[in-house]
């Protein structure tokens, strides 16, 4: 469903210029769920913004759904691909009701039958007709984040991009719309990309993961590999000792990886 080869993006020119994606190839078959991890500043959330369209400038090869992509993306892929946002509390338009919210894509690609497309993403993601008329600021962090969800769902895309989705909420909300998230792609057998810096969260979802350091994809490997913590690279075994939590011998011990930016 997704394939991506040789993808670099570079911000600045010049000597100010930031490699943040380096050479960075992995595929993911349709009804899969991959993951890409890092500290914040590897560039996972940058090949999200390439993926969705919303990064321009870039060099590569990005195939989806068997379609090369250019810079460029038509209406067309933007109803096949769709993104959810790390901050529920930035993603949606303060000013607007969930109804507008939810009914202004539908309005874009001229899809009709809008009261019911709304009502029946409400209900997909947990939030039934009572939550249609209330604005944002009347939703717990929890509740934006499914309203956020259901705004991608309503086009009925085939594939989700996941940029932190749950980093924003507390714990005890964390874990309901990771659940909501699964059941998701399962009933709709859609393809996502998770992009995380929690383990925990990846290994939760995914079935393989892309480890990213400085712009460089270190390793790819399966969620059993990352269970039984047996990972090659140096690099993701730090990330799977800092995971643990707080560890002064483990922190003492750590090494910078260039990662070959």
């Amino acid at each position: 469903m997704i394939s991506v080869n040789g993808l670099d993006v570079v911000f600045g020119r010049g000597h100010r210029a930031l490699r943040a994606v380096a050479d960075a190839s992995f595929e993911v078959e349709a009804g899969g769920v991959y993951g890409i991890v890092g500290e914040s500043g590897s560039g996972k959330s940058t090949i999200l913004n390439v993926l969705s369209g919303l990064n321009r400038r870039w060099n590569g090869t990005v195939t989806i759904d068997g379609e090369r992509q250019g810079q460029r993306r038509d209406q067309d892929f933007h109803k096949k691909v769709q993104m959810v946002f790390q901050d529920p509390y930035g993603s949606l338009h303060p000013r607007h009701t969930v109804d507008r919210i939810l009914s202004e894509p539908v309005a874009i690609h001229g899809l009709g039958q809008a009261e019911d497309r709304v009502l029946r993403a409400l209900e997909e993601v947990g939030l039934g007709p009572e939550f249609r008329f209330r604005y944002p600021h009347q939703l717990s962090g929890g509740q934006r984040q499914r309203v956020a969800v259901a705004r991608a769902l309503i086009l009925e895309p085939r594939i989700l991009l996941l940029d932190e989705p749950t980093s924003a909420l507390d714990v005890s909300v964390q874990a309901e719309v990771l659940n909501l998230l699964t059941g998701l792609q399962r009933r709709r057998n859609l393809t996502y990309i998770l992009v995380s810096h929690d383990l925990a969260v990846v290994a939760h979802m995914c079935r393989r993961i892309a480890v990213m350091n400085r712009g460089v994809i270190v390793e790819e490997l399966g969620v059993e590999t990352l269970r039984r913590r047996a990972p090659e690279h140096p690099y993701t075994r730090q990330l799977l000792d800092a995971s643990i939590g707080y560890n002064r011998e483990a922190v003492a011990t750590m090494e910078e990886f260039e990662g070959g930016v």
